[in-house]
């Protein structure tokens, strides 16, 4: 008996909770301020134990000091990450993600696996 064909596979995306504009402007807030250029990869070179200033600009190729300067001020801000000042001769100035901005760098890990698995090189 020949066989019967078979409909093509299907991939259905499981429905999630309609969410409200207050809950859109918020993260789209995050979004915009992750999607700035150099945000996320500062956040990452953090993340990774880059803690002086010259530490984090090392890490991500491409980064212009006043940038950095820039992009630093807007993520303490946001309370993402926090500049820590310790009074020695000559003043040491460091780094740290706050609890916020950790929590943000693990939620920003199924992106960088999907990085990893769909976005093409340039």
């Amino acid at each position: 008996m020949p066989s019967q064909p078979t409909a093509p596979a299907t991939h259905t995306v499981e429905p999630w909770h309609l969410i409200d504009d207050d809950e859109c402007r918020r993260a789209s807030r995050v979004l915009e301020l992750v999607g700035r250029r150099w945000s996320s990869s500062i956040l990452f070179a953090i993340a990774r134990g880059a803690r002086r200033f010259g530490q984090v600009l090392a890490s991500v190729a491409g980064l212009s000091d006043r940038m950095l300067a820039v992009r630093l001020k807007e993520l303490e801000r946001a309370e993402l990450v926090v500049r820590l000042v310790e009074p020695t001769t000559p003043v040491s100035v460091r780094y740290e993600l706050t609890p916020r901005g950790r929590e943000l760098v693990e939620a920003m890990q199924p992106l960088v696996r999907y990085g990893q698995r769909w976005a093409t090189g340039r």
